[in-house]
């Protein structure tokens, strides 16, 4: 399908002229493989993909974006379950390119630029053992998730990964170089402790890393009736769990890796995972509850932190629909509820249906950010995935259900970066009303005319 806007010729010849990196069009060799994102429902056709270099070549792409009217989109891991990292005959400015990562051991930061995955910056760190908050899986970009928060397995210990957000170098809608930290334009620096890339292109952020010497994890795997009493014991286990430690209670259907029996793979499970920064015998205990409901498989042991980082990978080019609610409270209705959903996953399909407990240092971290939903105790989160798009209204529907089911237990606030376009009012959720209005006067000064709409948005205040 050709694209509706066309692109003067000379405007493209003058940016691939402006930019080190490549600039890609319909009919270009690499055109369609650079235009794939993770979600596979996602099917977008840009006018132009401009596949930046440098710093300089994103103001440069920027630039282009406006003076040609093009709407942009930006690039960094193509995570987004909304698929704002590509838009129909618009500009996509891809980061990829730039994922250098450059660790510090001696000051204990780390430089990571904005194309720069999970797994670049893990495998960083990992020789000094050293990290920092990460997602749960490999494949997610950096920017974009320490941008909106940053939630996974080492926040009870070291914060969210915003919470070790150092600076940030921005490329601005005019086409700006702005650094922000503390002392550094501190208004836009607490901005991008939740409020996404609403505000620039993230070009680099400087983190800090955290002595991880050792990194271990407790598998187990249960038939789904034994559900609500390996949530039980989860929630028990939680009640004294120190700040190491983490994980979730996952059903899904088993997958064929080597530890899993033949007569499994494909089968529905309920899963008890327990993640620890530090060795084994440090896990064991804490995960004795759970191993003494028999499990059908269990698997403990070390594992270096940037393999554990892939665990939960799934490829990319599957159909994806998510979401989550965070949880005030997790009674034994809400378990009830919770594994009745977990035992209706849609057939056919790959999906995770994920409960995470949250605490320790995430909760204790600035309560000032706008991040609501760090205090909550738990999150659900419907994490869909499959291949048949004949599949598409029964996992949609089911994602819907979970949310409705355990809605009674809500605290309405919601990490954005869990779920994708759930319409103004969820967005607003996701910061608090009174960061909002926060927010949208930093979007004014930073982004006026909305060059960067393509997130969970923050209308300039002027706008508003």
């Amino acid at each position: 399908m050709a694209p509706r806007f066309h692109v003067p010729d000379t405007a493209l010849a003058g940016l691939r002229e402006d930019l080190a990196g490549e600039v890609l069009v319909p009919g270009d060799p690499g055109y369609d493989e650079a235009r794939r994102i993770h979600n596979g429902m996602i099917d977008r056709r840009p006018a132009v993909i401009a596949r930046c270099a440098t710093q300089a070549d994103v103001a440069n792409a920027i630039l282009f974006g406006r003076e040609t009217g093009l709407t942009v989109a930006v690039r960094g891991g193509g995570h987004s379950v909304a698929g704002t990292s590509a838009v129909d005959d618009g500009l996509v400015i891809d980061l990829r390119a730039m994922h250098a990562v450059v660790a510090d051991p001696e000051h204990m930061t780390v430089r990571v630029e904005g194309g720069a995955l999970m797994s670049h910056l893990d495998r960083a760190t990992q020789p000094f053992h050293l990290a920092t908050t990460g997602g749960r899986v490999s494949t997610t970009g950096v920017a974009g998730f320490t941008l909106g928060g940053g939630s996974g397995w080492l926040e009870r210990k070291f914060g969210l990964a915003c919470d070790n957000l150092l600076a940030a170098e921005l490329v601005t809608a005019e086409g700006k170089h702005v650094v922000a930290n503390a002392e550094q334009n501190p208004e836009l620096f607490w901005a991008l402790h939740g409020g996404g890339g609403n505000f620039g292109v993230a070009t680099s952020l400087t983190l800090r890393l955290h002595e991880l010497p050792a990194m271990s994890f407790a598998l187990m795997l249960f038939p789904p009736r034994s559900g609500p009493d390996v949530v039980a014991a989860y929630r028990a286990m939680t009640e004294t769990l120190p700040d190491e430690a983490s994980g979730g209670v996952l059903y899904f259907p088993a997958p064929p890796e080597p530890f899993v029996p033949p007569h499994l793979v494909g089968e529905l499970v309920v899963s008890a995972l327990v993640t620890f920064a530090g060795p084994v015998a440090g896990l064991r205990h804490l995960a004795a509850p759970l191993s003494a409901l028999r499990p059908v498989v269990e698997l403990v042991q070390e594992l270096p932190y940037a393999d554990l980082q892939c665990m939960l990978d799934d490829p990319p080019g599957l159909r994806n629909y998510w979401s989550a609610e965070y949880l005030g409270s997790l009674p034994d209705e809400a378990v009830d509820v919770f594994c009745a959903r977990g035992e209706r996953i849609p057939a056919g399909t790959a999906t995770q249906h994920v409960l995470f407990p949250l605490g320790g240092a995430a909760a204790r971290g600035p309560s000032d950010y706008p991040l609501p939903w760090r205090g909550a105790p738990w999150v659900v989160h419907p994490f869909a995935t499959w291949e048949d798009p004949a599949l598409d209204g029964a996992a949609i529907q089911w994602v819907h259900d979970v949310r409705t089911d355990m809605r009674p237990w809500t605290t309405e606030a919601v990490y954005l970066n869990f779920i994708g376009a759930e319409g103004e009012q969820r967005v607003v959720a996701g910061f608090g009303a009174d960061n909002y209005a926060r927010l949208a006067a930093v979007k004014a000064a930073y982004d006026p005319d909305n060059v960067f709409r393509l997130n969970h948005n923050i209308t300039p205040a002027a706008a508003a």
